[in-house]
């Protein structure tokens, strides 16, 4: 893998990969996803001043995209940076890009990049069937799709509730990365204060709060034998208003999911990004054989 030492835009030094392809997929896919929260959390956060019950997803983020100028450009634009993530996810999950060691807090990692291909896949997709004028929008009843898939399996409200209890648990680890600061090991930022620190503790807690709720919602659909009752990111920022204070705590996660988007634009400045070159990927092949 080669590692080159650059300047970041502001500044600090950092290792950058950026002349292979994957690697310029890989930063084109962090900007993306970030624009994608970006819609999400500011279309939820502007619901709070339309007085509307219903936050954003992904579906609707891409279909408001698609109605501003060069709307299908900008959706064809999306749709490449979220294959370039894809792309990126399972360089990380497959090869092992990042160096993963070989225990369970290792493996789960991957588990859960591998995850994350798939998931950011349906996102691509969806953008690119808006940008071809194909209709739809993805979003909405996916995570229903899944719940209802995995109870059509054998012991599948258990396999509900253990997939429930591992987005719990990513969500966890995401609030203690932003919270512990380890997200600056794969991340090379100009200082370890200041605004974009604040922004990537924010947006990875915010984040990581409601991937919690979305795994209670899995487990409780796991318990219930019911699909219906499991939930995205959507339905945790409403199961968030119906709170206490609901209005403010909904207003601090739409905002926290607008940082998740601002964090992401940052992976896409300063994240390291070795990706494995051919000679690495003939070495991994010798290995296998």
């Amino acid at each position: 893998m080669r590692n080159v030492v650059s300047k970041g835009i502001l500044g600090k030094a950092r290792v950058d990969d950026s002349d292979g392809p994957t690697e310029v997929l890989a930063r084109a896919g962090y900007g993306a996803r970030g624009v994608v929260y970006f819609l999400i959390g500011g279309l939820s956060f502007l619901s709070v001043f339309w007085g509307e019950s219903d936050a954003a997803d992904s579906g609707e983020a891409l279909s408001t995209l698609l109605r501003q100028p060069f709307g299908q450009i900008l959706l064809g634009l999306v749709a490449v940076g979220m294959i370039g993530h894809v792309v990126w996810r399972l360089a990380q999950s497959v090869l092992n890009a990042d160096d993963q060691k070989n225990n369970m807090k290792g493996v789960l990692t991957r588990i859960g990049q591998f995850a994350s291909a798939i998931a950011n896949g349906s996102i691509a997709a969806s953008a690119a069937s808006l940008a071809l004028g194909r209709g739809g929008g993805g979003g909405g009843d996916s995570e229903q799709s899944i719940s209802s898939w995995l109870m059509h399996q054998p012991f599948g409200p258990w396999l509900v509730g253990i997939a429930g209890a591992i987005v719990a648990v990513v969500g966890l680890v995401q609030i203690y990365r932003g919270v512990a600061g380890t997200f600056q090991r794969w991340i090379y930022l100009p200082s370890t204060k200041g605004l974009l620190y604040a922004i990537c503790v924010f947006g990875l807690s915010a984040r990581g709060a409601l991937f919690i709720v979305v795994g209670g919602f899995f487990i409780y659909a796991g318990f219930t034998v019911t699909p219906d009752n499991a939930g995205g990111l959507r339905d945790a920022l409403v199961w968030v208003r119906a709170l206490p204070f609901g209005t403010w705590l909904y207003g601090i996660a739409a905002l926290g999911l607008v940082a998740f988007g601002g964090y992401s634009i940052i992976e896409a400045i300063y994240r390291k990004v070795d990706a494995p070159d051919r000679d690495d990927l003939e070495r991994m092949a010798k290995r296998a054989t």
